[in-house]
């Protein structure tokens, strides 16, 4: 034990008063030598009587310390000793140097002091508990479970620091753990299914035959949900809502929802394959929260395409299926309703701002530029937000700018923001629904009226505070939509003919010259701007290139490489000039080469990675690349990566690419 050390001077005016006695008795010596001899003697004494009584009181000080020391070491000895629970001492490196009865009972061995605690539990970092107090737990050991606390202890300052002790207390959590794992189990998880294309089934089956296929749907989410205990409601012709516990649900999950498969293989005369989509919630606080966390789940399964699962257990999402194309709804009902809301919010409106992605494209320009008519046509304000041009709307921004009534379209976030009046103003967020992706997203937050008109499969996150939500990743583009739009807007509304041409090109873009998800209401909508002067030729001129970027894309083509059986990358040559759209048409002239399925394309700009996927169907590009953050649709999809290096966005690719493929396979 380090003793506690006082020094014996004596106090200071003490010192002061001798020293004054002592120059005193000097004087004296000098003046009359044997009076100053006298003094100088009774000054000794008064300084050695001083020094004995100084000497005498540190000792009695120190020896009242070291009890009081002994005492409370005896105490904190007792403490451990006497403890109702496992209690092992340790040296820093885990060498056993003491434990109890307790802990003696637990490990069961006889030789215990001289070993080291990590031979029986190898999952203690003794790194991490050297320093501060630290809880390891659980802890499984001898088929009990434990929560173990590291209480790093210093015996010694003076001596060196390897000689610090480790003190670990069992506290057994068995009971508590099993209760948790019990009620985990047990709590309630709502599921809503709904049947995608009901209505578009029946109408293209027999009449004969549309009992049967109702009743063969229904039969098999009865036996369904009959093999797992779950309880099953119909309460709509094509909604079903399904009862169980989380014991189950990690049963379906584990199973991938074969339901999906089960109701896709249903063949009873029907000419359309009928399809489901289900919101889970889970690990809800409350009955009311787990049906709003179901509800909130499917809503985004319908906004992903349908055809799948999504699973919400708090702020968690997990995905489930969702393999096939968008089923294109032939009815326009939608688009009508839609149509009549948009013109009264509209209405209600100061001015109108429409923004869209970070890159805008011919389709958010061209949807935006169908929307701007709508709201002039009301004689309502409105600007479309654009901090700048890029290679991909050059020729269309060159043609708008000639035309005097477009002069004062364009603003820029900053003059949008000062222009915005939460309250009276309208924004309309086009091609998007992630507040990331947008120019300005400031605006969202802002905005209190927020319209949101898209054809992406919703993602984990959206414009929570939209007014109106239109999003159908049935549709081709949202120039697609944006046209149906105005068509219902007024009957009288009238697009001009450049409109119409930058409506045509965001159709022709996003389906490549109509050859990707293309559907009936696709050509309804390029027919429709037809008559409303459309000029197709003048649409293709929007498409021109020039050499620069015409060499670049061929140099990217001319560098691919296979990472998988069909599935082929590449990456853009450094310094392009415009690297996100070479990386786009590369992707798509990589599907043009017979026995590539699916195409890669990745370009370094400032400081990060964007990424081009594309598909001819077979493989699901949304999927793979919403594993790095992106998104969009089966075909067509893109995601962003900051500070990261070609190269290790490479190898990301490849291990989504990998890890989809492993799903695939597991999942057949």
């Amino acid at each position: 034990m380090k003793r506690f050390k006082l020094k014996g001077n004596m106090d200071t005016e003490i010192k002061i008063m001798l020293g004054t006695i002592l120059v005193l008795a000097l004087f004296l010596i000098y003046y009359e030598w044997i009076i100053g001899i006298l003094a100088l003697i009774v000054c000794c004494g008064i300084i050695y009587y001083n020094f004995k009584v100084q000497k005498n009181r540190n000792r009695k000080i120190t020896q009242h310390l070291e009890n009081l020391s002994f005492s409370i070491d005896l105490a904190t000895k007792s403490a451990i000793l006497t403890v109702p629970m496992p209690v092992v001492v340790t040296q820093r490196d885990g060498t056993i140097i003491w434990y109890n009865k307790f802990l003696g009972q637990i490990l069961e061995d006889k030789e215990v002091v001289g070993k080291n605690l990590n031979q029986y539990l190898p999952q203690l970092d003794f790194n991490q508990s050297q320093e501060e107090e630290s809880r390891f737990e659980p802890i499984s050991f001898n088929d009990r479970i434990y929560s173990i606390t590291c209480s790093p202890v210093e015996i010694d300052r003076e001596l060196d620091e390897s000689k610090k002790i480790l003190i670990f207390y069992w506290k057994d959590i068995t009971d508590k753990t099993v209760f948790e794992e019990k009620f985990k189990k047990g709590q309630l998880v709502l599921a809503h299914i709904y049947v995608d294309n009901y209505d578009e089934v029946l109408s293209n089956t027999d009449e004969a035959g549309r009992p049967m296929v109702v009743a063969e749907i229904e039969g098999r989410l009865s036996k369904w949900a009959m093999n797992l205990n779950a309880g099953l409601q119909k309460y709509e012709r094509d909604k079903f809502l399904m009862i169980m516990d989380s014991e189950i649900l990690d049963k379906i999950e584990a199973q991938k929802f074969d339901i999906l498969d089960s109701v896709r293989e249903i063949d009873m005369g029907n000419q359309i394959t009928p399809t489901l989509s289900i919101g889970v919630g889970a690990e809800a606080n409350s009955p009311l929260q787990s049906s709003s966390y179901a509800k909130t789940a499917l809503d985004m399964a319908l906004g992903r395409g349908g055809d799948q699962v999504v699973v919400k257990k708090g702020s968690k999402l997990s995905f489930y299926g969702g393999k096939t194309k968008a089923v294109e709804r032939r009815t326009k009902v939608k688009s009508r309703v839609i149509a009549g809301v948009l013109r009264e919010l509209m209405e209600q409106s100061r001015n109108v701002f429409i923004m869209s992605h970070e890159l805008p494209d011919l389709d958010s320009i061209g949807s935006a530029l169908g929307l701007y008519r709508c709201a002039r046509y009301i004689d309502v304000d409105a600007y479309i937000v654009l901090e700048e041009s890029n290679p991909s709307i050059h020729y269309l921004m060159e043609e708008i700018e000639k035309r005097e009534e477009y002069n004062n379209l364009f603003i820029s976030s900053k003059e949008a923001m000062a222009r915005l009046d939460p309250s009276s103003s309208l924004l309309i967020v086009v091609d998007t629904h992630r507040p990331s992706f947008t120019i300005a997203p400031e605006l969202i937050e802002t905005a209190e009226r927020i319209v949101v008109i898209d054809h992406h499969r919703r993602s984990a996150e959206s414009i929570e505070t939209a007014t109106l939500t239109y999003l159908e990743p049935y549709a081709s583009s949202a120039s697609e939509l944006v046209s149906e739009i105005v068509q219902y807007f007024d009957e009288k509304l009238k697009l001009k003919p450049l409109e119409a041409d930058a409506l045509l090109a965001g159709i022709t873009m996003d389906t490549k010259s109509f050859t990707f998800k293309t559907g009936v209401r696709t050509f309804e909508a390029a027919s429709y701007l037809k008559r409303s002067g459309a000029d197709p030729t003048s649409a293709r001129q929007y498409f021109r290139d020039d050499i620069e970027t015409y060499m670049a894309r061929a140099e990217t083509v001319k560098n691919a490489y296979i990472i998988e059986d069909g599935i082929a990358a590449s990456e853009c040559p450094p310094g392009v000039k415009n690297p996100s759209l070479i990386a786009a048409q590369a992707a798509d002239t990589l599907l043009t080469i017979r026995g590539i399925n699916a195409s890669f394309v990745l370009a370094q700009v400032d400081g990060g990675v964007i990424i081009s996927g594309r598909s001819l169907g077979g493989i699901n590009v949304q999927l793979i690349l919403e594993k790095l953050g992106g998104g969009g649709h089966m075909t067509i999809a893109g995601a962003q990566l900051e500070d990261i290096t070609i190269e290790e966005a490479r190898e990301r690719v490849i291990k989504a690419v990998e890890e989809y493929l492993s799903e695939e396979g597991e999942s057949k």
